[in-house]
């Protein structure tokens, strides 16, 4: 049986910014554990010209198939391509002001080290009444992504970043080999933007999603593995 996401009564309404990747996933996972938090609804940033998650390119569909495995009202976030920064702050504007409305406390993040997006976050939710949650900061990301592939996550790389990783990592799983296959100097969770991955299967989900790996594209300098839903035979 999985571990219950709603917290007991002494639990404070919590919203997930949810990216369909590995450490969201594990955000999930360390949010479900602690009291303190009851998590009400996964937030996603969705761009409205590719209908795909922003940065990751996952479409809509799989998205949404995560979060009716996780039993989870999802909350779209769209934004442009290319998107002004002044256009996503709208954006997480719009989604912080639909949250105090529903009463949320919290909003997490699955940053695990950088500081400046971190503190970015923080702004964009000073005065709002919720408060930002950081529940993976400061872990070791290699001893990280050991703990989650031990755990039975099951990830795909959705895209890559050409100028630190081959093509052909993109559209593969993330396991064992593919942390020994790395390069020197790239993160094993690929927090610098390295990489980006899909989570079909983890502890929480009430079931596995099944995709098909499809072709390679490259556009502004990311090299994209298209993903979708494996159709019954």
């Amino acid at each position: 049986m999985r571990p219950a996401l709603l917290g007991d009564q002494m639990s404070q309404p919590t919203w997930l910014w949810w990216s369909s990747g590995k450490d969201s996933a594990w955000t999930l996972g360390a949010l479900a554990t602690d009291p303190r938090y009851q998590v009400t609804g996964l937030v996603t940033t969705v761009n409205t010209q590719f209908d795909r998650i922003a940065i990751h390119g996952v479409r809509r569909r799989l998205l949404q198939a995560q979060a009716s495995a996780l039993d989870l009202p999802l909350r779209i976030a769209p934004i442009s391509y290319p998107c002004p920064n002044g256009a996503y702050e709208d954006a997480v504007d719009a989604v912080v002001a639909a949250a105090v409305e529903v009463g949320v406390r919290w909003m997490a993040f699955g940053d695990l080290y950088l500081e400046d997006i971190r503190v970015y976050r923080e702004g964009l939710l000073a005065g709002t009444g919720i408060q930002p949650v950081f529940p993976l900061w400061g872990k070791d990301t290699q001893m990280l992504g050991r703990d989650m592939i031990e755990a039975g996550m099951d990830a795909r790389v959705t895209c890559v970043d050409s100028s630190c990783l081959p093509a052909e990592f993109a559209g593969r799983r993330y396991d064992l080999d593919f942390l020994a296959d790395l390069p020197d100097g790239v993160d094993a969770c690929g927090e610098n933007g390295e990489f980006h991955t899909f989570v079909c299967e983890g502890p929480l989900f009430a079931h596995p999603i099944q995709v098909r790996v499809g072709d390679r594209v490259t556009r502004d300098g990311s090299v994209f593995c298209d993903l979708t839903l494996a159709e019954p035979d």
